[in-house]
């Protein structure tokens, strides 16, 4: 996922808030009205990078109930291409010894919460694309489903593999299978995370998508990263540019599922639409996204009943600091996000009216 690009430093402080579920957010219309979900309305669920060392634990949720944190993110382990391994850096079991995931896992769901993984990202490499046999890949994804009991995962698929057929083809394969073994009362699953354009998605988000549905792949839902955009119109928002991107998604979707033989009406192409923001200062100069974009994107989620809304990520929902622990305020970060903002409230405000599990 954009974001990636900077480096990773050894920060000083844990950043406060994570999802805050139950949360009851008077709607941009006027005092004291409150969004009403309506039929069919998606999940909210934020990426949290655990290989950010220090930094939130699964478990660090600053108010109990229930959510959803979307772990990120799984890749090829470097030295074994078909072993799964969390950012390149720790393999299953060295993140359960060192960073303590398996049990943050139990205490998360314990506490009557849900985890999904992702795998891809921006950094890294893609098991699809570094494993090459077939059947090895479809060991190293269920390694991970089987390992942390998953139910939903998320393919964030981006970089330089993104157009390449032969790893599309692959992965999607790999998904399919998994799928299928599954029984209809506990299925799989799965988003498809990708770029777009303030036109919509990229020539290499259509090849993902269109191997996809080509393999049998049941897509829950095709997740837009809506940040990054470049230099924006005149006088528009990130949240009126992040939803221009999400229209033309939904043109390009009910092409795509109309030329793979399963034709949807208007209602079912947005709720497999995910919308995920780079909340504060994204990785393109200029390009911030500021808690009223993240009302105005809510809003609009909600009024098109979206399947999901995430955000880039829970790391980093919290303002910077300037003592040394943390960034600058206006500054890009991995733990903050670099506008005036109290722990948690992106979460809370993209979160509003919305389910909290898939």
């Amino acid at each position: 996922m954009p974001g990636f690009r900077w480096r990773f430093k050894a920060l000083g402080c844990l950043v406060a808030a994570a999802l805050l579920s139950g949360c009851s957010l008077t709607a941009p219309g006027g005092p004291g009205q409150e969004l009403t979900p309506p039929v069919g309305t998606g999940w909210f669920g934020g990426y949290l990078d655990v290989t950010v060392l220090p930094g939130l634990r699964v478990a660090e949720a600053p108010a109990p109930g229930a959510s959803t944190s979307v772990l990120s993110f799984i890749t090829s382990d470097p030295g074994r291409p078909c072993e799964p391994a969390w950012g390149g850096f720790y393999d299953l079991d060295r993140a359960s010894d060192k960073l303590g995931l398996d049990a943050q896992v139990e205490a998360f769901r314990t506490a009557g919460n849900k985890i999904a993984v992702s795998f891809g990202g921006q950094r890294g490499t893609e098991l699809a694309a570094a494993c090459s046999d077939p059947g090895a890949l479809v060991r190293a994804y269920a390694s991970v489903i089987g390992r942390y009991g998953l139910d939903t995962i998320d393919l964030d698929v981006e970089g330089p593999h993104a157009s390449d057929h032969g790893v599309a083809e692959r992965r999607a394969a790999a998904i399919a299978r998994l799928q299928a073994e599954r029984t209809p009362a506990e299925p799989l699953k799965v988003w498809l995370t990708v770029p777009v354009s303030r036109k919509g998605l990229t020539s290499a988000a259509v090849v993902s998508v269109e191997t996809m549905l080509a393999a049998g792949v049941e897509l829950s839902g095709v997740n837009i990263m809506t940040m990054n955009f470049g230099p924006l119109a005149p006088g528009s928002s990130m949240a009126e540019t992040a939803a221009g991107a999400a229209e033309a998604t939904h043109r390009t979707l009910a092409e795509l599922y109309g030329k793979a033989g399963k034709p949807l009406g208007e209602p079912e192409i947005w709720n497999r639409i995910g919308l995920t923001p780079m909340i504060g200062v994204n990785d393109v100069e200029g390009n911030i996204f500021t808690l009223q974009d993240a009302e105005e994107l809510n809003r609009f989620a909600v009024e098109r009943a979206v399947g999901r809304v995430s955000l880039w990520s829970l790391n980093r929902d919290a303002a910077c600091t300037v003592d040394g622990q943390g960034q600058a305020h206006g500054s890009l970060a991995s733990n903050c996000s670099g506008v005036e903002q109290e722990p948690g409230m992106f979460a809370k405000v993209l979160g509003n009216s919305m389910t909290h599990h898939p």
